[in-house]
């Protein structure tokens, strides 16, 4: 499973408690986060992440970019809603693709926390065919 961690800034205390709680569940994953998200996450947990930019300097398009070509299977982005967010296009932009291509997403705890029992379950496979049937790039050659 690819999981992408996505936090604002008011978010991140609850990002890091949430992942240090299910740390376990993440161990054998491919993860991905926004910066400053993703090495908080990492001085918290013994977990591996690999860091794209700051929401705001492009990290959410960076993910948003994993989730065009299928390549993520889940995202956490808890979002402040009562924070006006200077990067707003960018955000509607990733839920925008994840509805397209049916990547799950959860941008609160609650939901979150059912989405990663789900996973710990093993009621992600479907995206095992999604990866195993996934058209490859044609060329025109």
């Amino acid at each position: 499973m690819k999981i992408a961690f996505i936090a604002h800034d008011r978010k991140k205390d609850e990002m890091v408690n949430f992942v240090t709680a299910y740390e376990q569940a993440f161990v054998d994953c491919q993860l991905y986060s926004t910066g400053t998200t993703g090495q908080r996450i990492m001085e918290a947990t013994s977990l591996r992440i690999h860091r794209f930019m700051s929401g705001p300097l492009g990290g959410d398009q960076q993910i948003g970019a994993l989730v065009a070509e299928n390549e993520l299977d889940l995202i956490i982005f808890l979002r402040d809603p009562l924070m006006a967010q200077p990067h707003e296009p960018d955000i509607t932009a990733l839920l925008r693709i994840c509805d397209v291509q049916g990547i799950p997403v959860a941008t609160n705890v609650a939901t979150a926390e059912i989405l990663v029992k789900a996973l710990m379950r093993g009621d992600f496979g479907w995206r095992e065919l999604v990866h195993k049937y996934k058209p490859g790039i044609e060329s025109n050659d």
